[in-house]
């Protein structure tokens, strides 16, 4: 790396994604009120996409103003079903409910990326992922929580696709490291043509 990055995000898998790729990196997680500004921005009317850009831009920033000159990346993701938003089930008994509404049918998963250098935005991306759950049964949703709580009470969703997740779902359209939180590929097509990845 040309410049040093940041990470603004605690995720694991996140982290996992670029050291896979051979990225160095740093990481100082954001504490920002997520619940907050997102209601701030539903109030005026902000579309599930603006909301993950501008929470995902509102991470990237805090963390940027305290490391002048280095590359500092904010992200987030949020999930759509049927023009709702879900978060982060707070209880086995929300992840229930949320699964529910979810088995069988459509929804969407919106990941942001956005990259500060010099207390500025120098470059963003959604990217979007549609993903069908199959009708799974009573049964599965049951043992499924009871197995995988202490993982999926981190994701949005309910689930996390590298895991156990997977098998609730019948299709998925879009890519895969999208559906992790993280739009890795253009991510490194940029750092890679800004001359911070050998080409």
């Amino acid at each position: 790396m040309a410049a040093s990055l940041i990470i603004a995000s605690g995720s694991d898998i996140r982290q996992q994604l670029l050291r896979n790729a051979g990225v160095e990196f740093a990481v100082q997680p954001a504490r920002v009120d997520e619940e907050a500004i997102k209601q701030s921005l539903l109030a005026e009317g902000a579309t599930p996409h603006d909301i993950a850009d501008a929470l995902a831009e509102f991470k990237a920033r805090r963390i940027a103003e305290k490391n002048p000159g280095a590359l500092v990346l904010g992200c987030d993701q949020i999930l759509e079903l049927k023009g709702e938003m879900l978060s982060k089930p707070s209880s086995p008994d929300q992840a229930r409910d949320q699964l529910k509404r979810m088995r069988g049918a459509r929804h969407k998963l919106l990941s942001a990326a956005v990259l500060y250098e010099d207390g500025k935005p120098v470059w963003r991306h959604v990217g979007q992922v549609r993903l069908t759950m199959r009708p799974f049964s009573d049964s599965y949703l049951e043992s499924y929580i009871e197995r995988n709580w202490d993982s999926i009470q981190h994701a949005v969703g309910c689930y996390k696709l590298e895991e156990e997740g997977v098998r609730l779902f019948s299709q998925i359209e879009g890519d895969y490291f999208t559906v992790l939180g993280l739009p890795l590929l253009p991510f490194l097509n940029y750092l890679t043509l800004r001359g911070d990845l050998p080409a």
